[in-house]
């Protein structure tokens, strides 16, 4: 199954923030880096045209990485901390959990130890639920990795927003209440996609999903927006 990659970018009163960065391309466009990270495994490396490379989608829209402070880290799978390296001026939020397995986990575990192991990163270690600023907070949804988090928002016009991350890859995962498709506790996973459900149907709000091929095909992308 193809499934896209995505980043959030929020324009708010403190300046902007970036939720996750996306997969360094440089990982797969490298014969060796190719070989050692993914094909050595049995794995296929993601694709990304390069106009949906990080960097060019913030040129888009007027931006320089210089131009983000803040960067929220929801876990440090390959494809969420790739772009990670062009932010060592930012502070980089974590859930602590995360942080502390951060250098026992390689490939086979989703995780590339180059994406996050620079000592220019200025770590920001939270613990559980915690509020970035008023209409942006951050849940503990811990299961999918030891310190998974996802974003609620509150957007001025459209209302309660939830970014689950990898809580739950596909709608699927939340209809029928299915995992997703690597857990590191079963238990809190499934726990965290019956929290997403219940924050949902609670403050009557919508989800936009990170790797689902179908919903990418109905949200908003960059340089559209919600409100």
């Amino acid at each position: 199954m193809s499934e896209p990659i995505c980043a959030y970018l929020l324009d708010t009163a403190n300046g902007w923030v970036l939720l996750d960065t996306g997969f360094d391309s440089a990982h797969a466009q490298d014969a060796e880096r190719r070989e050692a990270n993914f094909y050595r495994h049995g794995m296929v490396p993601p694709v990304v045209l390069p106009e949906h490379e990080l960097l060019p989608q913030l040129e888009g829209l007027g931006l320089k990485p210089a131009d983000i402070q803040h960067v929220i880290v929801t876990h440090l799978h390959f494809d969420h901390v790739g772009g990670l390296k062009h932010f060592p001026h930012a502070r980089a939020s974590i859930q602590r959990r995360e942080y502390e397995v951060r250098l026992q986990h390689d490939i086979r575990s989703g995780y590339i130890q180059e994406d996050y192991d620079s000592p220019s990163i200025k770590w920001d270690v939270v613990d559980g639920d915690w509020q970035v600023m008023p209409g942006l907070n951050m849940i503990d949804t811990r299961g999918h990795t030891a310190g998974h988090q996802s974003a609620v928002l509150e957007l001025p016009s459209s209302g309660v927003v939830v970014l689950p991350f990898d809580a739950g890859d596909l709608q699927e995962n939340f209809d029928d209440e299915v995992l997703p498709g690597e857990s590191v506790d079963d238990a809190a996973a499934m726990q965290a996609i019956l929290r997403i459900k219940s924050i949902l149907a609670e403050r009557n709000g919508r989800m936009l999903l990170f790797h689902d091929p179908v919903a990418i095909q109905k949200i908003k992308l960059a340089p559209d927006f919600y409100d």
